[in-house]
């Protein structure tokens, strides 16, 4: 069959329904990795973590954690290790530091032993990228 120019906008419409589509159901998805991550946060976090502002408890606040420099929460006490690190919060950085926090930071305070699974870990770095989300 012969290509013709009512042919090619047809492709070319459904390509972008399938671009939006896709965009669609990738945003549905880092919703459900949010909120799957909120209840990761929620049954291993929680009891040190607050997502709220200005919350600290045994550990600091993590309220606007990503992207911002580690030991940055004003009022709270992080060891020297941590205060030194120079880490910048982002995918990568909690990542690692979610899955051996002794291992990236030798010295930090955080007693944690880790979270081994790679995809749960992306789940709780989606919950803290954005909270609020719903």
């Amino acid at each position: 069959m012969k290509a013709t120019n009512g042919n090619r906008v047809r492709r070319l419409g459904f390509g972008v329904m399938l671009g939006f589509g896709a965009v669609a159901v990738l945003g549905v998805a880092q919703a459900s990795n949010a909120a799957q991550g909120k209840v990761i946060f929620d049954a291993q976090c929680a009891a040190c973590h607050s997502v709220k502002p200005g919350v600290n408890g045994i550990g600091p606040s993590l309220y606007g954690v990503y992207g911002k420099p580690a030991a940055h929460v004003a009022g709270f006490a992080f060891s020297a290790a941590l205060k030194n690190s120079h880490l910048v919060w982002n995918k990568v950085t909690l990542s690692k530091f979610l899955a051996n926090p002794q291992a990236v930071v030798p010295g930090t305070k955080m007693p944690y032993l880790g979270l081994p699974s790679a995809s749960k870990r992306a789940e709780v770095i989606a919950y803290l990228k954005n909270p609020e989300a719903k």
